[in-house]
């Protein structure tokens, strides 16, 4: 089933993207959410007509983002935690912590854009990758510490 996204899906697609699904995914999660509806021949000239007129708007949009990307670029982050004797974390590290510290450095970050791709459950250096535009993403290396 073919459907066009009204908002960024994660593992998914962006916004007005048009994607194929299983029909089940999509009638019974993504339309009633309101978070896509129905490619039908209609919508896609629709959808086509919105992006011309948007062009302008979605290219001060990815310069924000690249904007965004240069601040990132140089931030490392150290976590503090606690650890066990053997060096293992109670729980794990995720994007929340991430966010909140890029919060404390000045950088707002929805939590959501964040991915952590390890499970990170001992003490060391990580990465953490930070889509801020379906083109413009930045890494940013971590390292997680004993508190």
């Amino acid at each position: 089933m073919e459907i066009i996204l009204k908002e960024d899906v994660v593992n998914l697609g962006y916004k007005n993207d048009i994607v194929t699904v299983k029909s089940g995914y999509g009638r019974n999660y993504l339309i009633p959410t309101g978070k896509a509806v129905i490619a039908s021949p209609s919508a896609k000239k629709m959808l086509a007509e919105e992006l011309k007129q948007r062009a302008h708007k979605l290219e001060k949009i990815k310069k924000d983002a690249e904007a965004m990307a240069e601040q990132l670029k140089d931030v490392t982050l150290t976590i503090a935690t606690k650890v066990s004797a053997t060096g293992t974390i109670f729980g794990s590290v995720s994007n929340i912590q991430i966010a909140e510290e890029l919060e404390k450095l000045g950088h707002k970050v929805d939590r959501k854009i964040i991915v952590v791709k390890d499970t990170v459950k001992e003490v060391g250096s990580y990465k953490a990758i930070v889509k801020l535009h379906k083109e413009v993403s930045v890494e940013i290396p971590f390292e997680v510490v004993a508190e």
